[in-house]
């Protein structure tokens, strides 16, 4: 691969706007190859060189994948002309080629994976594929008894629209009457709609799972940070295994 800027590939690696990394760079607090490095167009390769930022080794990867933790309020899209959206809340610098993993209603919360890798994002979301998605809802009104059992048979709901089997399981320990709901598939507002149809209204939705990926409890909504190692290969090893039954 061409060598490239250091302070571009700072950035591209999420340390920083390219001014913020600029500064880190003429304060001396990155090295390559073991040597201080105060000069932001040095040239580096990011394949090779062993980068550090404040004691911190950064690992270029080809590829890009972060954790969100959407807030409530932003839409998934790329771009809007009304709406703020889930890549503005990433720096401008880093937004190029970037796309959310599937997508979330505009006033859920919880965890969605922006990545540039098509392949990957097509296989979290194929529907042949039956990824878990789990979310917790805060839920007004009396469920039907037997809500979990219906859930588990696959609702019709009241548009005629038939889910696969689904997973419910009340949250006793919460303040507020919560739900974790586990679907194989997609719908549109089809959490809301599943409760609905047993009984309740959804007033607070939150994604915390995607597969075997949890969302990371100490990332504040609208808060982003870099897969780790393992947490990629729980991804890419859902991509491989593909669908499984409850």
């Amino acid at each position: 691969m061409p060598a490239m800027r250091l302070d571009k590939l700072l950035t591209q690696l999420g340390c920083g706007s390219r001014k913020e990394v600029g500064a880190l760079i003429r304060s001396g607090r990155v090295t390559v190859d073991g040597a201080p490095v105060r000069d932001p167009a040095c040239k580096t390769d990011p394949e090779t060189a062993v980068v550090v930022v404040d004691g911190r080794p950064q690992r270029y990867q080809a590829q890009r994948y972060f954790m969100l933790n959407k807030p409530a309020g932003v839409i998934t899209a790329s771009r809007d002309g009304r709406h703020q959206t889930v890549l503005e809340l990433f720096p401008a610098s880093q937004r190029r080629g970037l796309f959310a993993v599937g997508r979330l209603d505009k006033d859920t919360e919880g965890l969605l994976i922006v990545t540039d890798d098509g392949a990957l994002s097509h296989a979290l979301m194929s529907p042949a594929r039956h990824v878990d998605k789990v979310y917790e809802a805060v839920v007004e009104g009396a469920l039907v008894p037997d809500a979990a059992d219906r859930f588990a048979a696959g609702l019709t709901l009241r548009d005629g629209t038939v889910c696969l089997p689904a997973v419910l399981e009340r949250l006793p320990d919460r303040a507020e009457q919560t739900v974790r709901v586990t679907l194989r598939e997609g719908k549109y507002h089809q959490v809301k709609r599943m409760i609905a149809a047993v009984g309740g209204t959804v007033v607070h939705l939150r994604r915390v799972r995607l597969g075997g990926l949890a969302l990371d409890p100490s990332l504040a909504p609208g808060a982003f940070r870099a897969l780790t190692d393992a947490e990629l290969a729980l991804l890419q090893g859902q991509e491989r295994d593909g669908k499984k039954e409850f």
